[in-house]
C-alpha cells in the first residue's frame, strides 16, 4: 500500500496540512478540541466550521470518501494536548 508523506493518501495529508499550517484553522481546531467530548472530532469540526461542502485551497474536499477519518481524528485528538 502506498502512502503520501506518511498519510494514507494525498487528500488526507492535504486536509491535515491545512489545519496544522493555516493559523486561523489551527486555532479553530484547537478551540474546538478544548471542549470536544465526541468520537468523530474531524467530521464534527468540519461541520461546526461550516466546511462540509467546501474544499481546501488545493481542491481537496473537507469531507470525502477518499479521506482516512481515523488518521484525521487522531490528528485532531493531538491538538487537545
Amino acid at each position: 500500500m502506498s502512502t503520501y508523506e506518511g498519510w494514507k493518501n494525498y487528500d488526507t495529508w492535504n486536509c491535515a496540512l491545512w489545519i496544522n499550517n493555516d493559523y486561523a484553522l489551527y486555532l479553530s481546531a484547537r478551540l474546538f478540541m478544548s471542549a470536544y467530548k465526541g468520537t468523530k472530532p474531524y467530521r464534527d469540526w468540519v461541520k461546526v466550521a461550516g466546511f462540509e461542502n467546501d474544499s481546501t485551497k488545493d481542491g481537496c474536499k473537507w469531507l470525502s470518501n477518499k479521506l482516512s477519518y481515523a488518521e484525521l481524528n487522531n490528528m485532531m485528538k493531538e491538538l487537545k494536548q
